[in-house]
């Protein structure tokens, strides 16, 4: 491709790993939306099993990028995302390989919402694909937790949006915020670009008016007294050291310190409390220092 793209132009990006069917199914319905994308940038972090067939038969301009290195969650999207920029985009659209949009309609939803309200970033509800009423992963209001697409309301939520799973950027909101840490790999780089948004103060949020499905993590919240707090507990040991040793470096970052004090309660309440092994207490204590001093070894 030569030459920039046009003004307003949208870039898609999705990182992919081994999913060859759920990509397709999720590229379907990109191709599909009444305000088609300008480009699709597929970030491939397992080459050993190619995409690369699945990508060329999207019917817009298309990118596929292959990385030998395995760069994770993190790393897929930040490269995507620097490319859409060097491409230049004015919005960037992300989307994961197991979930898609709801309809064919949610990047014009979305456009339309950020534009109306001069929206630096702006997120669809992430519902779960099996349930569309539900949503994918709970959501904390206060002391109480959602679970249902019709507790959040039906307008618009400001200053909450879960950032690989439809979200729509402004190309210029991230010059203020940067792209996800490769660091972090996977599990939490979603968290730490959230903090990173909430203290650029731009304005922000998810929109109520539309969905992007994805499969049900509510499994991994664990309820506490009766819901009222929750502890994450992965079902596998590799997602359990990603989750807590990014957990302890975003707890000791700008913005997140204050509640550092309080994971270590609700941890403590629920593996030695609920669950009753304070062996996997300890695990999470040691994992947790392990992000707070940076120490970012793979699994």
């Amino acid at each position: 491709m030569t030459g920039p793209l046009r003004e307003g132009a949208v870039v898609a990006v999705v990182v992919t790993r081994h999913r060859r069917d759920l990509l397709a199914d999720s590229l379907k319905v990109i191709a599909a939306q009444t305000r088609p994308v300008d480009h699709l940038v597929v970030v491939d972090n397992g080459p050993d099993e190619p995409a690369r067939d699945v990508v060329e038969v999207f019917p817009q301009p298309h990118t596929y990028l292959p990385s030998y290195h395995n760069l994770g969650g993190a790393g897929g999207f930040a490269l995507g995302m620097l490319h859409a920029l060097a491409l230049g985009a004015d919005w960037v659209w992300l989307a994961d390989d197991d979930g898609r949009p709801a309809d064919e309609n949610v990047l014009a939803v979305l456009l339309e919402e950020a534009q109306r309200r001069g929206l630096a970033e702006v997120s669809p509800v992430v519902a779960n694909i099996d349930d569309p009423d539900r949503l994918a992963f709970p959501l904390r209001r206060g002391l109480t937790w959602k679970r249902s697409s019709a507790e959040l309301g039906t307008d618009f939520l400001p200053g909450i949006a879960s950032l690989m799973n439809g979200a729509l950027f402004r190309a210029s909101t991230l010059e203020v915020t940067g792209v996800p840490d490769l660091r972090l790999f996977f599990r939490g780089d979603e968290v730490e670009l959230h903090r990173r948004l909430v203290r650029s103060g731009l304005p922000f949020g998810t929109s109520l008016k539309t969905a992007y499905l994805h499969p049900n993590g509510s499994d991994e919240f664990k309820p506490m007294l009766g819901g009222r707090f929750h502890a994450q507990d992965p079902e596998n040991e590799v997602k359990r050291y990603y989750t807590y040793r990014n957990r302890g470096y975003l707890l000791s970052q700008p913005g997140m310190r204050k509640i550092g004090a309080l994971e270590v309660a609700r941890f403590g309440l629920y593996f030695i409390g609920v669950k009753r092994d304070p062996k996997a207490f300890l695990q999470w204590l040691r994992l947790v220092r392990q992000g707070r001093r940076e120490r970012f070894f793979r699994y």
